[in-house]
């Protein structure tokens, strides 16, 4: 591999936490609980979505595009972690990490799509609840979910070819236990400038903009609440829209947490900032299932009913 000074390397290796390998047969633990968890839980919330005519809503329609997407970030990163802190096998070749990169990066980017969408549907119901159904047709949901799947994969998709085509030095460590494009970026030897340019681009059309439209959509939604004339019109509102704020929360205070880490503190602790990007790609798809069972009555008597079946 190293026969000149700069080579296309057959693998990388990935990083669990330096320094706790001894207790890797322990940390392995709550990984494995938090996977079980996040891929039971959206599975279950799509058969519900599917099996329950009545829940064809906007609404849950809109959950079931969140859980698909969660599940696709689990089973993204499902391989190269476990296979770390079960077998100490931290080697993946130069194409799949590429096809990996591609993959956390696509569910991710249709996430936050999912979660803008989600704070549309809500000022809508709220905004104008007689004609909820008729401005939120099956054809325009089915029609979001398809530009956000979409517009994920077609921005994701010149970024492995401009991995592929860099050269790369004598470097080959990953600093994570998955391959995402920011440490990807950090190895080649060449002019990355293309790379960097357009995944700012990325970042900033797509999380960026996101975050900044659900803003602007729960400002509308705060601004329509507080004409509602009754107070307990205004609470029944407001409580419609907690589970999705704590879904957004879930997903943009991790993320968050990881850029102003990467940013700020960049001598700190290594475990530290493996710990933080563990939980921001990790903790959203365990928690959402949790949040939408227990806040909503419809998903928790859905799955009362889908249990009793399968007893009985």
């Amino acid at each position: 591999m190293f026969n000149s000074s700069q080579f296309t390397p057959e693998y990388f290796l990935l990083t669990g936490f330096p320094g706790l390998e001894a207790w890797y047969p322990w940390l392995i633990l709550p990984f494995c609980f938090t996977y079980v968890i996040g891929i039971v839980g959206n599975t279950l919330i799509l058969t519900v979505i599917r099996k329950n005519s009545s829940l064809h809503q906007p609404m849950f329609l809109f959950l079931a595009m969140l859980a698909f997407s969660e599940l696709g970030v689990s089973a993204s990163t499902l391989p190269t972690v476990l296979s770390i802190f079960l077998f100490g096998a931290n080697k993946i070749c130069f194409e799949a990490c590429l096809l990996q990169m591609f993959s956390i990066h696509s569910f991710s980017i249709m996430e936050s799509g999912v979660l803008l969408a989600m704070s549309v549907d809500r000022f809508v119901a709220i905004y104008n609840p007689l004609r909820y159904t008729t401005i939120l047709t099956l054809p325009r949901i089915a029609g979001t979910g398809v530009t956000l799947g979409l517009k994920s994969l077609l921005l994701m998709f010149p970024l492995p070819f401009l991995l592929k085509s860099l050269p790369f030095c004598s470097h080959n460590v990953l600093s994570h236990s998955y391959c995402l494009h920011s440490d990807l970026i950090q190895l080649p030897c060449g002019d990355t400038r293309p790379n960097s340019i357009l995944g700012l681009c990325i970042v900033t059309s797509t999380f960026g903009l996101d975050s900044l439209l659900i803003v602007v959509s729960y400002v509308l939604i705060l601004y329509t609440v507080l004409n509602i004339t009754s107070g307990e019109g205004r609470r029944k509102a407001l409580n419609t829209c907690v589970s999705h704020m704590c879904a957004v929360l879930v997903y943009y205070v991790p993320m968050i947490s990881v850029a102003l880490v990467h940013r700020f503190m960049k001598h700190a602790v290594p475990a530290v900032r493996l710990l933080l990007a563990n939980i921001y790609l990790l903790v959203p798809p365990m928690l959402n299932p949790i949040i939408y069972s227990a806040k909503n009555r419809q998903i928790r008597q859905g799955l009362i009913q889908l249990f009793l079946q399968r007893k009985y």
